[in-house]
């Protein structure tokens, strides 16, 4: 019987007879000498053996991912070589990145003995409170375990199931918009585009299908106030109600809605806010100019990789349908959507390992909050994302290549974020850590922590 620890802190997945099991227990802190060796490995065999063991897999008829990309966006860029053994001793040697991306291959040569050692290793020397590659790690190793359960769909419902209070999920959330400036520029980036558009406008009509606490159309709304010698337009906003939102438990929508028509009342805006249940209910009015906004929402949206139905696409047709004046578009830059499993891991691990990094630099190690963020936030999207498959993984996110592709194809035509919204984000930019970056891209603001892209902003019409 293999036993490993569980970050979560409060449960443990123990191996017997080839299946998994969960006891609860303690999170186990652990000592320094647990972690020596570092982050090293060698990229040239790494890259090697992944490319040979992806063809295989490609190959393989009885694969159950989602169909390949182009031979050259199935290879992953640089994951890890590692021949399969029960040597406890070949194991131990490894540093904890080489054995966790070995134990990412051997989930997908599905050696469960194999996987199951090394998992119980990587959790004697992963912490959630550690450095950031070790709290990255602590979430890929729970991802993997959840993978390699019978059931990891199972597991990652389990998950949860044990969120804490909604009300404290949506101030991690807050927590995470306000620390990690990514998100922040994404939104400043789109209300920049969106008061541009407002320019000549006697009534403006925003559709919004993810409104979330409303944070964007607080500082909108603000914005729109502090413009002197100018007359605002009308302002309708609809959001648009996902029955499976976590707003649902604190008020929905109508919450949002009424604290965003309470400070407008006390900014002297015209505004209207109008929550919809569905996309039938949505209503045009005649003289009003049409913005829809997505942020942070389409990657949610299943595409033709996961059903014919195609709701990713078929959104947006019908969005170009509407004949809007603007569309935004905000969203992570990262494939975990087609990308094959290794790959996808791959992606995953360099992408959080950004926004770990991001943290470290802003909150203390030791804070709750942080620890917070890192599970409520971002935890789950890692075993989502490592873990599911099919209509179970809802953490889609796209390349900024994929997402300007889809757009067009939908008939949109790029709208360049102007110099001035970029020069307002580069000043402000600079409040933050000098390891921030921006910079404008194919008519898009791309965001990002030294030399990965975090966010990309774009703009539609």
């Amino acid at each position: 019987m293999i036993r490993s620890v569980s970050p979560y802190g409060n449960e443990k997945l123990f191996l017997l007879n080839g299946s998994y099991c969960v006891e609860s227990e303690e999170y186990l802190l652990l000592s320094e000498e647990d972690v020596e060796g570092g982050l090293s490995y060698d990229e040239d065999k790494m890259r090697l053996k992944l490319q040979e063991l992806e063809r295989a897999l490609v190959d393989d008829d009885d694969d159950d991912d989602e169909d390949s990309e182009s031979a050259a966006e199935a290879e992953a860029p640089a994951a890890y070589s590692y021949e399969c053994s029960s040597s406890q001793q070949q194991v131990t040697l490894l540093t904890p990145k080489d054995l966790l991306f070995a134990c990412a291959v051997a989930v997908s040569q599905g050696q469960t003995e194999d996987a199951s050692n090394m998992i119980s290793q990587l959790w004697r020397r992963v912490s959630i409170d550690g450095e950031p590659w070790q709290r990255i790690s602590a979430y890929m190793v729970e991802a993997l375990a959840a993978r390699l359960a019978v059931s990891g769909k199972g597991l990652y419902r389990a998950l949860k199931c044990k969120e804490p209070p909604s009300k404290d999920r949506l101030s991690a959330m807050q927590v995470l918009f306000e620390v990690c400036p990514c998100f922040r520029f994404g939104f400043m980036a789109a209300n920049g585009a969106i008061l541009e558009a407002f320019a000549g406008e006697k009534a403006v009509h925003i559709i919004d299908f993810e409104v979330s606490q409303g944070s964007q159309y607080i500082t909108l709304l603000q914005t729109l106030a502090a413009e002197k010698n100018k007359t605002c337009p009308r302002f309708r906003l609809t959001g648009v109600d996902d029955p499976d939102s976590i707003q649902r438990p604190v008020g929905g929508l109508n919450h949002i809605g009424l604290r965003l028509k309470e400070l407008a009342k006390s900014l002297n805006l015209d505004f209207e806010f109008n929550p919809v249940g569905d996309l039938d209910t949505l209503e045009c009015r005649p003289g009003e100019a049409l913005i829809v906004n997505f942020a942070f929402h389409l990657h949610h949206m299943p595409d033709e990789s996961v059903s014919t139905l195609n709701q990713r696409d078929r959104l947006l047709r019908m969005v170009r349908s509407l004949n809007p004046k603007l569309v935004t578009l905000v969203e992570q830059d990262v494939n975990t959507n087609t990308a094959p499993f290794l790959h996808r891991f791959h992606e995953a691990y360099t992408y959080y390992s950004a926004m770990f990094d991001c943290l470290d630099a802003t909150l203390p190690r030791e804070s709750q909050e942080r620890v917070n963020v890192e599970k409520q936030c971002l935890a789950h999207e890692i075993v989502n994302i490592i873990a599911c498959e099919g209509e179970e993984r809802v953490e889609r996110y796209e390349v900024w290549g994929k997402w300007k592709a889809r757009m067009t194809m939908a008939g949109f035509q790029a709208s360049p974020i102007t110099e001035n919204v970029n020069h307002m984000i580069r000043k402000l930019i600079k409040q933050y850590s000098h390891r921030y970056t921006t910079n404008i891209h194919s008519n898009a603001l791309h965001f990002g922590w030294e030399d990965k892209v975090l966010i990309v902003a774009s703009a539609w019409r």
